[in-house]
This record gives structure tokens, C-alpha cells and sequence, in this order.
């Protein structure tokens, strides 16, 4: 898939550090790619990408900076698809404590992010996830590992769907602790790895998020 067939993915550009290597994997992986904050472009592309480094009340304060809480909120409204990455994972909860300080999450999800229990901390290099029956994201990639660089995580999930069929798909990883390594919920997907820096299997899982958006692009074009 290339030129104007290729599914058109926003990376949201609201001052993280892993932007242009999302980029790179991102175009690798077969999307059409703008490192953005135009309002327009985020909204209308087909999918957006929220990376995430950094402590968890910073990247708040940064995306509130530009509005970006506000334009995550009306693409998932609408049922656009976005894909959090890292502390773009972790602002989805309601909220998180680092370095004791409490700080507002974006809400789209309960419950609160912390400090992992483990012996060493940041949780740094390869680790294998347990992935879910039926999972779209890691289709053909459920036995492979992936790159995780932090210190704070979702250690538990409390979210249900109405039906089985709508509940959403919590993969887990374990680090001192179980924690959630990503989440498939209708339009919001999120992982708690960096897939541009997990290698084949990374550029894979996102080669599958984008394959999500192509009924979307068809429709809207």
C-alpha cells in the first residue's frame, strides 16, 4: 500500500522526544505520515499516533498546551481511531501518582498509574506480553517480545463491555509486578512498549493498526 491508498496517520506533535523514529516506523509499516498539530490534520486523518516519554504530568501538561486532550477526546467521540504509545498509554487513565504527585489523566479509561513494584527500576529492554484470544493488533506476532523503557504502569484493568464481544482486549506483561502492556477498546488502542523500537515485531503490531484503518479511508474519502 503506497502513495494515495496508503492510510493517512497524524503523530501528534506536542513535544515528546520519540516523535521521528514514530514517524520512520510508521511510514515503514505503509501509513501516509505528518508529524502534526494542525487541529485539521489531527482530526481528519485516519488515524492518530500519541507517543509518550517522559513523566506522566509533564506529557499532560503538553498536550493540554495544544489542545490535544481536547482533540483525542473528539476523534474517539466520532469513533476515529488513535493509538497511544508509553505515557501515551498511561494519560488514557483517570490519573497517575509519580514522585508523589497526583496528576489528572485524560479519563478514558479507570484507574490510576504508578510506580511498579520491582526490585530495579526503569523496566528497560525486551520483555514477552500475554496476549488475549482474538487479538487484531498482534495478529501472527503473539509470541514475540517487545521494547519497554519505564518506570510506572496500569497494574490493574476494571473496564468491561456490556457483551464478551465488546469488552475490550488487555494484553499483560510482567515486570516485578503484572501490568497492562497495551489495550484494543473500539477506536483506542494503546501500548505500554515502543513498537518503533520492537524491531520486525513492532513494525508488525503497527502494520496491523493500520490495516484496521483502511475501511475508514475508503469511506471518508
Amino acid at each position: 500500500m503506497s502513495g494515495s491508498d496508503a492510510p493517512r496517520v497524524a503523530v501528534l506533535d506536542y513535544g515528546s522526544g520519540n516523535v521521528h523514529s514514530a514517524v520512520k516506523a510508521l511510514a515503514h509499516a505503509g501509513a501516509a505520515v505528518a508529524l502534526t498539530r494542525d487541529p485539521s490534520e489531527v482530526l481528519d486523518a485516519d488515524g492518530l499516533f500519541v507517543p509518550g516519554v517522559g513523566a506522566f504530568d509533564a506529557v499532560i501538561a503538553q498536550l493540554r498546551a495544544i489542545q490535544g486532550h481536547e482533540l483525542i477526546g473528539r476523534r474517539l467521540a466520532g469513533g476515529r481511531p488513535v493509538l497511544g504509545v508509553c505515557v501515551g498509554l498511561q494519560v488514557m487513565f483517570e490519573e497517575g501518582i509519580e514522585r508523589g504527585v497526583t496528576t489528572e489523566g485524560l479519563g478514558e479509561w479507570p484507574g490510576t498509574v504508578r510506580e511498579l513494584a520491582a526490585p530495579v527500576l526503569p523496566h528497560m529492554g525486551w520483555n514477552t506480553v500475554n496476549v488475549p484470544a482474538g487479538s487484531a493488533l498482534f495478529n501472527g506476532i503473539e509470541d514475540e517480545r517487545f521494547y519497554f523503557v519505564h518506570s510506572n504502569a496500569a497494574t490493574e484493568w476494571t473496564l468491561e463491555g456490556r457483551t464478551p464481544a465488546l469488552a475490550p482486549k488487555v494484553t499483560w506483561s510482567e515486570y516485578g509486578e503484572p501490568f497492562v502492556a497495551a489495550v484494543e477498546n473500539g477506536p483506542l488502542t494503546a501500548t505500554q512498549f515502543h513498537p518503533e523500537k520492537s524491531g520486525e515485531a513492532g513494525i508488525q503490531l503497527l502494520r496491523n493498526w493500520i490495516a484496521s484503518l483502511t475501511p475508514t479511508t475508503k469511506e471518508n474519502r
